[in-house]
């Protein structure tokens, strides 16, 4: 009997660790491809500067989450996907919106509450929505998303199509039952669904290790055989080769896979949060060493692809853009009251 469970252990030792892949190494990015994403991950971050200023005015009500030091995560992965393929995400959903291609102006509005706002002005920071872009939201509910995200690629299976969902959380999400309700679901009916954690080293004042005894999220769908790949959420060229990994994966029916994306966020959890639970020197040493922008700007100016002045005029355009957003969504009128009865489920 010894010798028989010896055998069994050994076996699911093995199957384990070949669910964990090994990182591929980075993509390889043409100079028109870096100069594109560090772009959009300036556009995200101006964007999420101007809206944490007007926050703070009193511009914004409710709740804001700023996306500021983990814009290489959803840059990256979203440049692996296609026409077709969906998203949804948690609370933390700016530069995801953004990243999907929606207006700025829509988005600044729906946080100001206007009726140009992407959902009417109804919505608010955590609840937006783009069936145009296949952007599912913005969920306020921690780990909300996931079934939802699982249902999606249940349905692209049940339809027959080969589109992939990409179903984003975070890591104070992951610990949350029904995330592992919906592992279940999608291995046991080979889902076309990549979990992606954003890993962004604390939850709401928590840090990863006080709050999880498996720290290591891409072993987190291990006894559902989901396979995982831990990438560095910093690089995006690193993001991006993972992602056309599993994409792939996804694509060809083999079920779904984890990306524990190791990233950073720069602010508290939300706009009330002091952040006192870490140090300025720990925030200013991953801003010095390991920022997602300065990474590409350094390869940039490092190949001679583009001058400190070509960069200075690039930011100085994506500020004009998020500044025209600010006005817009200072002037745009209020959602009419007629609005308080439309697009709800009765």
């Amino acid at each position: 009997m010894a010798a028989k469970a010896t055998r069994t252990s050994a076996k699911h030792e093995k199957a384990a660790l070949s669910n964990v892949m090994k990182a591929p190494p980075p993509a390889n990015f043409s100079k028109e491809e870096e100069l594109d994403a560090y772009k959009e991950m300036l556009l995200i971050r101006r964007f999420e500067e101007k809206a944490g200023q007007l926050y703070g005015m009193g511009l914004i009500g409710g709740f804001c989450h700023l996306y500021i030091g983990q814009e290489a995560v959803v840059v990256g992965l979203l440049k692996a996907t296609r026409d077709g393929d969906q998203i949804i995400t948690s609370y933390r959903d700016h530069g995801h919106m953004l990243a999907a291609g929606m207006s700025p102006r829509g988005v600044m509005a729906e946080l100001t509450g206007r009726g140009g706002g992407l959902s009417k002005g109804k919505g608010g920071s955590m609840h937006m929505f783009s069936k145009e872009k296949n952007f599912y939201g913005g969920h306020g509910i921690v780990g909300a998303q996931v079934p939802i995200g699982t249902g999606l690629a249940f349905a692209n299976r049940y339809r027959g199509n080969d589109n992939v969902t990409l179903t984003f959380f975070g890591d104070g999400a992951a610990n949350q039952g029904q995330v592992y309700e919906s592992f279940n679901m999608a291995s046991l009916w080979k889902l076309p669904v990549i979990f992606v954690i954003e890993n962004n080293q604390y939850g709401m004042g928590t840090s990863v290790a006080r709050a999880s005894a498996e720290t290591d999220f891409s072993r987190r769908g291990l006894s559902f055989e989901i396979p995982g790949i831990m990438v560095d959420g910093m690089d995006v060229r690193a993001v991006k080769a993972a992602a056309d990994e599993a994409i792939a994966w996804a694509r060809a029916g083999k079920g779904p896979i984890i990306l524990d994306m190791q990233t950073y966020r720069y602010r508290g959890h939300s706009m009330s949060d002091p952040a006192k639970y870490r140090s300025k020197e720990e925030v200013q040493k991953v801003r010095a060493e390991h920022d997602a922008l300065d990474q590409v700007k350094r390869r940039l100016m490092d190949k001679g692809w583009a001058s400190e002045d070509d960069l200075k005029e690039l930011d100085k355009q994506v500020r004009a853009v998020v500044a025209d957003a600010a006005d817009f969504a200072q002037s745009d009128p209020e959602p009419d009251v007629s609005e308080l009865y439309t697009d709800i489920l009765v």
